[in-house]
């Protein structure tokens, strides 16, 4: 990695100046079940669209600031089907994220199995930096990892594209 790259996500996102775009594979992340969005959301309490000062912060506000710079953000998720619980929890608050100006769409694992997809969800940035997530069995965060390394950088570019381009946008996506 060259010494020129910056070292934050945030700084990543900061210095980005035409797309951001973020695969994410896995059918549950580390979450709390006790308290917190998760546990709310499992005891049926949903995310109201007229309140959005009640939604995810300080994150929707980075994604707005970015995109009002003219910055696109795509995110896709790849998902087993039938969707994991996690997955139901993601998918009923998304709304949230095309709100703040994300692009977001969704693709069965069934119709990724002929891509070559990296070991890890990342973020690309400009085409030209990978933050890769690691992940523990449990999904719990393991910490990024960045690299410019074209290799990586052409892998992950190639995925993403031909992941959008299969997956259904949010707004048309049915939970199975």
């Amino acid at each position: 990695m060259s010494s020129s790259v910056p070292r934050t996500f945030r700084d990543l996102l900061a210095d980005c100046t035409r797309s951001a775009t973020h695969l994410e594979m896995r059918d549950a992340y580390a979450v709390d079940y006790e308290t917190g969005p998760f546990a709310d959301w499992r005891a049926g309490i949903r995310p109201d669209p007229a309140d959005r000062a009640s939604w995810w912060r300080p994150w929707l506000d980075l994604v707005t600031e970015t995109v009002d710079r003219g910055v696109v953000i795509r995110r896709a998720r790849i998902v087993s089907e039938p969707v994991s619980e996690y997955i139901r929890y993601e998918h009923s608050s998304t709304f949230t994220n095309v709100a703040a100006g994300e692009q977001v769409r969704w693709l069965s694992r069934r119709e990724a199995s002929d891509i070559a997809l990296p070991g890890n969800d990342f973020w690309l940035f400009d085409g030209q930096v990978v933050q890769w997530n690691h992940f523990s069995g449990d999904g719990s965060s393991e910490g990024p990892e960045i690299t410019d390394s074209p290799r990586a950088v052409e892998l992950c570019a190639a995925a993403f594209e031909t992941v959008w381009e299969r997956a259904v946008p949010h707004d048309q996506y049915t939970i199975r």
